[in-house]
């Protein structure tokens, strides 16, 4: 066996030990839900069993997660430099696990709208935190004031406004690919 293919082994045997701990499963329950013997399980964490790929895929559907989150080993692009969009005062980071997702960081000065006719709706959900200052956030007819580090999560079919109150404030936003969509249809032109 090479070198890289061990580490690979010794990896994928850690997070499959590591997913069960962390759902508070016993050998005995992953086992049963992998439809394994409990002791090919431990033998398969502790090393002392060759890993089968149709048993990595029983056990990644087991433990919740794909075979390509239980074998990847890329580390090279954890860290990531956002997209900055001056002319709003937007910075974007994609998120790479799920390429649908966008993380937004915008500093807001202005309330949301008065009229409701300038509330956008659009498919998707969005979820936001209040970095620092205080937020304003209109669904419908409702209000929600929001403190530094509250969240919001939402349905952005629901007619909804994000502004400030009292000052500026900083939010950060996740978006699904949808409300994305919705985002980028309704911001003004360059």
């Amino acid at each position: 066996m090479t070198q890289d293919h061990e580490d690979l082994d010794g990896l994928v045997r850690k997070r499959i030990r590591a997913l069960r701990v962390a759902q508070g499963w016993s050998l005995e329950e992953l086992a049963t839900r992998a439809r394994l013997s409990q002791s090919s399980l431990s033998r398969i964490e502790n090393g002392r069993r060759r890993l089968a790929l149709d048993q990595l895929v029983t056990l990644a559907r087991a433990l919740d997660t794909s075979l390509d989150q239980l074998v990847e080993t890329a580390t090279d692009d954890v860290v990531t430099s956002p997209m900055i969009d001056g002319v709003h005062g937007l910075m974007r980071w994609p998120i790479k696990g799920d390429p649908g997702m966008t993380v937004m960081r915008q500093r807001m000065t202005e309330p949301p709208p008065d009229n409701p006719a300038r509330m956008r709706a659009h498919p998707g959900r969005e979820w936001l935190v209040v970095l620092s200052g205080t937020a304003i956030l209109m669904l419908g007819h409702r209000r929600f004031r929001l403190e530094t580090n509250q969240a919001a999560e939402f349905p952005t079919m629901m007619p909804h406004a994000i502004g400030a109150e009292g000052g500026p404030c900083e939010i950060l936003g996740i978006f699904d690919r949808d409300a994305r969509r919705g985002h980028q249809r309704d911001a003004p032109e360059d």
